[in-house]
C-alpha cells in the first residue's frame, strides 16, 4: 500500500511540529518538513521524533517569503526523495510581528505579512497543485481527497473581529482567507479547509500575549494540535470542513 505524504511548512516548531509528530507517529507515513533552515537545531531535531512503522521523515527547505522555493521544494522532494505525490499539505508558516491599530500600521509592515502569509501560501498551492492532483487520481475512493490547509485566525474574521489592534497580521489573514473559499470553489477534487488553531501557547502566539500585556496566550500547544488532527485526519474533511472556518475544537467561526 502506498504511503500517505504529507507535506507540513513550518514544521521545526510550534503547531507544526506539533501535527509533525502526530503524524509521525502513524503507520506507513512520510513527512515533509519544510523548515526555512534545515541545519538549525530545531530541524535537526525532528530526527528524534518516534516513528510509526514504515514512516520516515524528510527535511527540506522552504521559505514562505521566497516565491522561488515552494517550486524548488518540490523539485527537490521529487528529483532526490522520489516523492510522487502528495497526500496532506499543511500551509502552517506565517508570521505575526506588528500588532497594531490602523492608524499606526506601517505599509511596509503589512506587505511584509502579507508576503508571507498570503503569497506564501499562493506559491505553495502552486507549486504543489500537481501533486496533490496526482494524490487524488490515486486514491481508491472518490469520497478520498487530497487536502489543502491554511492555518487561519480569528484575527482574519470579518464578522467576528477581536478586540485587539490587529491591523497588520489580521488583515494579511483575512486576504488568505479569501483563498482558502476559492480554492474550496475552483478545485472540486480537492479538500480546501481554514483552520483557526485558537490563541496557543506557541512562541508567535506568546509574543502577541505579551504585547497586548497578558503572561500567555490561552490555549495549550497540545489541545491546539489535537484538535487539528482529528479535523485533518477526519475520513469526510471536505463535506464537513471545506469551504468552511473550522477552530481546533471543531466549531466554526463567521468569516
Amino acid at each position: 500500500m502506498s504511503p500517505t505524504t504529507v507535506l507540513i511548512t513550518g514544521a521545526n516548531r510550534g503547531l507544526g511540529k506539533g501535527l509533525a509528530e502526530r503524524y509521525l507517529s502513524l503507520p506507513n507515513h512520510i513527512v515533509i518538513a519544510a523548515v526555512r533552515d534545515p541545519s538549525h537545531t530545531t530541524s535537526q531535531a525532528l530526527s528524534s521524533i518516534p516513528k510509526g512503522d514504515d514512516t520516515k521523515l524528510v527535511v527540506v527547505k522552504y521559505d514562505a517569503a521566497i516565491e522561488q522555493d515552494a517550486y524548488d521544494a518540490v523539485e527537490n522532494l521529487q528529483k532526490s526523495h522520489g516523492i510522487d505525490k502528495l497526500d496532506v499539505v499543511v500551509a502552517n508558516a506565517a508570521i505575526a510581528r506588528a500588532f497594531v491599530a490602523v492608524k499606526d500600521a506601517k505599509r511596509a509592515d503589512v506587505q511584509e505579512h502579507i508576503n508571507v502569509n498570503v503569497l506564501g501560501v499562493l506559491s505553495l498551492f502552486q507549486a504543489t497543485r500537481a501533486l496533490l492532483e496526482k494524490a487524488a487520481a490515486a486514491s481508491s475512493s472518490p469520497d478520498v481527497k487530497p487536502i489543502f490547509a491554511i492555518i487561519g485566525t480569528v484575527a482574519g474574521s470579518l464578522a467576528d473581529q477581536p478586540q485587539v489592534p490587529n491591523a497588520v497580521y489580521g488583515a494579511s489573514k483575512s486576504m488568505v482567507h479569501w483563498y482558502g473559499v476559492r480554492l474550496h470553489e475552483e478545485e472540486q477534487w480537492l479538500s480546501t479547509l481554514v483552520i483557526h488553531p485558537g490563541w496557543v501557547q506557541t512562541e508567535m502566539g506568546n509574543f502577541g500575549a505579551k504585547a497586548l500585556g497578558q503572561t500567555e496566550a490561552p490555549v495549550k500547544i497540545e489541545d491546539s494540535v489535537n484538535g487539528m488532527f482529528s479535523i485533518l485526519t477526519d475520513a469526510d474533511t471536505k463535506t464537513k470542513y471545506g469551504g468552511k472556518l473550522v477552530v481546533y475544537d471543531k466549531s466554526f467561526l463567521a468569516w
